[in-house]
């Protein structure tokens, strides 16, 4: 007994076609999030009072660096994932629908590029 609609089945739309990798990958970006949340957020408490030369020599490390930008990487896929899982319950006119999510891709991927390329730049040339 199958449960689709026949545009959905024409389409090669049906339950668990792309809907089970996006609620997959809004999981393992969660997972992935936690350590380095809690990475963050202790190396952030250690530096209250630190001036832009000791911060910019944080970054320089190359641990510090990768966590770093696997932590941009992992926040801004998972907000994308989730964002989009916002518009498609709660926007109901398709074609704001479609311009929604197609903005705040492209906004979110710009900030995790300019995020990534400012942690590069940093851990560069200091």
């Amino acid at each position: 007994m199958k449960y689709g609609s026949a545009l959905g089945k024409a389409r090669g739309l049906g339950s668990a076609k792309g809907g089970s990798r996006h609620w997959w990958a809004q999981r393992v970006t969660a997972l992935a999030l936690i350590p380095l949340v809690f990475w963050f957020a202790m190396a952030v408490a250690r530096w209250p009072h630190a001036d832009y030369g000791e911060f910019t020599r944080w970054v320089a490390a190359p641990w510090n660096t990768i966590l770093l930008i696997s932590f941009i990487i992992a926040a801004f896929y998972h907000a994308i994932l989730g964002v989009q899982v916002i518009i498609e319950d709660y926007v109901h006119t398709d074609w704001i629908k479609i311009l929604s999510i197609l903005s705040i891709k492209l906004i979110l991927a710009f900030l995790a590029l300019a995020s990534v390329f400012a942690t590069l730049r940093i851990a560069f040339t200091g």
